[in-house]
């Protein structure tokens, strides 16, 4: 089968498309024909040397996948052969064929291509479980989602919006702050021609905001304590601006604050199966309704994955940036 492998780091110029073994799938895995399969700042990190390979250790890139159940181990009984599915995977998505676990397998809507189906899970999860699991964001907090054009900002700013939060987001451009104000946001700040910090507080009267969804990390880090409420929690979900940093512990005391880490793709087999079960519960029936919805970018062939790469890397991307398979 083709597939997308990384063996040295570098620029998108180093992802390569070879001929490789199909893999066999697990006692509880299903083995699918990707249709579609979603490109994440996660996998050009990983292409770039600042992130680790995923745990499955494979050199196949990507995370998310949708497309044709063909087999089966033998204990994957809640998917059949022939069923539309997409899911959440350990690495190997780049690729016409991946393993998905069963308990992970989430069939596409009737309505949905598989492109939708790629679109959705792994952004929908991130934000799922970070600002609302771990922020425990609530109605009438305020939350600051930065990267709000990115596949998971454009989600958490829908969500946030959702369970009635006052919505402060940033992007890097004048179009993705429309965009994303028409998708429920209140304000939008431009990091490129504003300082965030002052916009933030300018915007909440010096009150500050109860959550920051933070994909920034070290450079911003301090900045966000002091915007936090007393009470406020930080969720940390990337390090886009370094990961070290220092600062004064004594800040976090009076106000009662909270650091909170997150991965999704290192978490255990059972904790991604309550993750997606949380998504499908929640998120998804909301998704197919129409009262949320998927952002889609663009799409490039499995062949183009260096191009995919190129726009996330120079954060051209509203949404989603999707991988197609023949």
């Amino acid at each position: 089968m083709r597939a997308v492998e990384v063996w040295e780091t570098g620029g998108p110029e180093v992802l390569r498309v070879r001929d490789v073994p199909r893999p066999v799938p697990g006692p509880e895995e299903v083995l699918v024909r990707v249709r579609a399969a979603g490109v994440n700042r996660a996998d050009a990190m990983i292409r770039d040397g600042s992130y680790p390979l995923a745990v499955s250790n494979t050199r196949i890139l990507g995370l998310e996948i949708a497309g044709d159940v063909v087999g089966r181990g033998e204990r994957a009984t809640e998917v059949a052969v022939g069923d539309r599915v997409f899911g959440l995977v350990p690495g190997g998505a780049y690729a016409e064929y991946a393993t998905l676990d069963h308990g992970m397998a989430v069939p596409v809507p009737p309505a949905w291509s598989y492109v939708d189906a790629a679109s959705v899970v792994e952004v929908f999860c991130t934000a799922e479980e970070t600002m609302l699991g771990l922020g425990r964001l609530q109605a009438g907090e305020t939350v600051l989602i930065h990267a709000g054009g990115s596949g998971v900002g454009t989600a958490a700013i829908q969500m946030a919006r959702h369970v009635g939060a006052r919505v402060l987001f940033t992007a890097g451009s004048e179009d993705k702050i429309r965009r994303s104000l028409a998708l429920g946001g209140d304000v939008g700040i431009n990091y490129r021609t504003r300082d965030f910090a002052e916009a933030v507080r300018e915007a909440t009267g010096g009150e500050g905001v109860d959550v920051v969804e933070d994909f920034i990390g070290g450079s911003a880090f301090a900045r966000h304590l002091a915007l936090l409420k007393p009470r406020g929690r930080l969720v940390m979900v990337g390090t886009l601006g370094g990961s070290v940093t220092e600062f004064d512990l004594r800040v976090m005391f009076p106000k009662r604050l909270q650091i909170l880490g997150f991965s999704l793709r290192n978490q255990s087999i059972a904790e991604k199966r309550a993750i997606t079960r949380r998504f499908r519960e929640r998120w998804l029936p909301l998704l197919v309704e129409g009262r949320t919805r998927h952002i889609l970018d663009r799409t490039f062939p499995l062949a183009e994955a260096a191009a995919a790469h190129a726009v996330i890397d120079r954060n051209e991307n509203y949404g989603k940036v999707i991988l197609t398979v023949d």
